[in-house]
Parts: structure tokens; sequence; C-alpha cells
């Protein structure tokens, strides 16, 4: 089995279940659930472990009261501190969740966005087949063309995934010609997906489009409707498994990590679309955010 290096950010996620989420003015009364170290690195590399994939967490791990949180959980989990930084605390986020299961976040930034280029010289990028990476670590254009810079050294066999995320929309246009480079797989849900193709197009028109550019597949997750693939041959969508939705936070991360598990394992692209919603399910049926 191939490594993957799962780049990004841990995160303390502040849990709270609320009735429904508060408007301007108002007042809505929570119930405070936990404070469970999550984040989209994370929370990919729960699924690749459950999964018994091989993969490195490469993630700051600062100084303050949430980075004493992230670095307790590491330890807990027995998942190696491979950057120690300073400077900064960790992020953390209210992470509101509705009786749907639904949730919205107000996240606090922490040092992963301050990321440095340097961090790079603790590892070496010869060593993965695939690396992960999400829209949150790339929406400062400076700490994109960093990363993104560093990452053109990686092997010429070696896969970026980019995992749009909800901050898609906040990218600027060079960051995602940079991402739109061959062996970059993106995945994304059906709102992000819009911003990589021109107005009005459909999925499968901005999925050929992409492909063109990357001649890399492409995921975009549907919610309780499945998965679409598009491999520059195949298209379709792969069902959901059926689950108790309890909350939804590391749905979408959970997802890339069962993709990855899957392509690293040697598996084809459906049965690894086919593994991710297996994984997805199971982490929206639970109250934690990762596996």
């Amino acid at each position: 089995m191939v490594k993957t290096l799962i780049l990004g950010a841990a995160y303390v996620d502040v849990v709270i279940n609320v009735p429904q989420l508060p408007f301007s003015g108002g007042d809505v009364t929570g119930d405070l659930r936990s404070y469970i170290v999550g984040g989209s690195a994370f929370n990919v590399y729960g699924a690749m472990h459950a999964a018994q994939a091989e993969a490195d967490l490469f993630v700051p791990v600062g100084q303050g009261q949430y980075a004493d949180l992230v670095r307790a959980e590491l330890k807990r989990r027995q998942i190696p501190e491979l950057l120690p930084v300073t400077a900064a605390d960790n992020g953390w986020d209210i992470a509101m969740v509705e009786p749907s299961g639904e949730r919205s976040f107000l996240t606090i930034p922490g040092i992963d966005q301050i990321w440095q280029n340097d961090w790079f010289d603790r590892i070496d990028l010869a060593d993965y087949r695939y690396f992960y990476i999400s829209g949150y670590q790339v929406e400062d254009e400076q700490i994109a063309s960093q990363i993104l810079g560093r990452l053109t050294r990686r092997a010429d066999d070696a896969y970026i995934l980019f995992d749009a995320s909800p901050r898609m929309s906040h990218l600027t246009a060079k960051t995602v010609r940079q991402l739109l480079q061959k062996n970059v797989i993106i995945h994304c849900n059906e709102d992000e997906i819009g911003y990589f193709g021109a107005a009005g197009a459909s999925i499968d028109e901005t999925a050929s489009s992409i492909f063109a550019k990357t001649q890399s597949p492409v995921i975009v997750t549907l919610g309780a409707r499945g998965t679409y693939y598009f491999d520059g041959q195949r298209s379709g969508i792969l069902p959901a498994d059926h689950a108790e939705v309890i909350n939804t936070s590391g749905a979408g991360d959970t997802h890339c990590g069962g993709l990855l598990a899957g392509l690293a394992s040697g598996k084809d692209l459906v049965a690894s679309a086919k593994l991710a919603n297996t994984l997805a399910a199971k982490v929206v049926s639970q109250e934690n955010s990762s596996l």
C-alpha cells in the first residue's frame, strides 16, 4: 500500500445542539455537547486510519489552550506529532448542530493560517503517492502559492486530492488555475463544483472541463443521493449508504479519506468511491466528526 500525506489543520470543535440557527438579533438556547478535536485534515486521517490505509498527518500544533487539546488527542490516539510550531494557538470553531443533523460553523482561525514554507523541510515529498489539501488551507493566495508551489516537487506519478470545502468561493482565480493542473483530483459538492465551470453548466459539462486540465477523476458528493464520479470516460452516480443522521460534521472530510484509502490500496475509482460512501455514512451516524 502506498503512503498519503494529509496536509492541513487540526481544530477544536465546540459542539452545541440548537433547535434552529440564531437569526440577527435573535436569542437561541443551546446544549453544549462536547469539545472534539477535528478539522478537515484530522477527519481525513481518521477515515484513512479506519480503513487501515497508511497516512501521515501533517498539521501544525502550536501553543495555547486549543493546541494543548490537539496535542493531547494526538497522544491519546498515538498519532505522531510531525509539525510542532510556535507563534500562535490552534484554531477552534463553534459547531451548531440542528435536529436534522445539519451543522453550521463559526470558525476562529489558528496557526494553520500563517503557514510557513520551511515547514515542508521536515518531510520528504518523495515518500508519498497521494496528498490531501483543503480549500481552507489555500484561501489566502500567498499561502496557496507556497503550498501548491512546494507540491509541484512531488513525484511525477503522485496525485493531489483537493477538497474544495465551503471556502471555495473565497479562493482567487489564480489559486484555482494553480489547482487545475495534471494529477489533481477535484473533490467537491454540488454547490462547490460551480466555481470550476461556466455559469449554468451541468455537472457533466463542468467535470469534463476539469478533466481536460487535470487528466484526473472528478468527484461530486450529492448528499443523500450519493456520489457522482467522472474519470474521463465513464460517469455515474453511486447511491449513498443508508444512515441515521446525527451530525453531518466531518462527512465530506471522511468521504475524502475513504476515497484516498481506496485509491492508495489499489482499488479502482468506483470501488474507492463506494468505500468513501460507506465511511461517510458511518461518521454522520455518530456525534464525533472523526472516525
